[in-house]
């Protein structure tokens, strides 16, 4: 018999809103360090919905003002996509950050953090956060794109 050489996996469910249990589930390998404002990896049944890349401007195509506005609206932007298919931010799965400079995320990061809660509540999907030279939007500071998967 062998023994596994990897770590082992942690699947932990999450609860909804409502309080029943979601078909949504955080990965954690045991052993592991638990991240801070995302998770690791997650698991999910049901119907996917995907976003694409979102920015932080309103119905009349106004860019926020500043780094941490532009997150707020752009993850407000996110949560209206998320409702017009029945989705929650519980439902997120994956979120992909696109920002134009990364020491201007990292400078913010307390911030960041009240603005998602504030948003999308203490639900941290798998996460990754890339620098690019610029958004198609020239004034765009960031842009998100979302995967949730509601469950049927």
């Amino acid at each position: 018999m062998t023994t596994p050489k990897g770590p082992q996996l942690a699947v932990l469910p999450t609860a909804a809103e409502d309080g029943t249990r979601s078909r949504v589930q955080v990965l954690q390998p045991s052993g592991w360090p638990m991240p801070k404002g995302y998770a690791n990896g997650m698991a999910a049944e049901g119907r996917i919905v995907v976003t694409g890349g979102v920015i932080g401007w309103d119905a009349e195509e106004r860019l926020a003002d500043g780094f941490v506005a532009q997150v707020r609206q752009t993850l407000s932007n996110i949560a209206a996509i998320l409702a017009e298919a029945g989705a929650r931010p519980e439902h997120l799965v994956r979120l992909t950050w696109y920002v134009v400079d990364m020491d201007e995320y990292l400078a913010n990061l307390k911030e960041l953090g009240r603005v998602y809660r504030d948003v999308f509540g203490a639900h941290y999907p798998a996460m990754a956060l890339v620098q690019v030279v610029r958004l198609v939007e020239k004034a765009a500071r960031v842009e998100i794109e979302a995967t949730a998967v509601v469950p049927r």
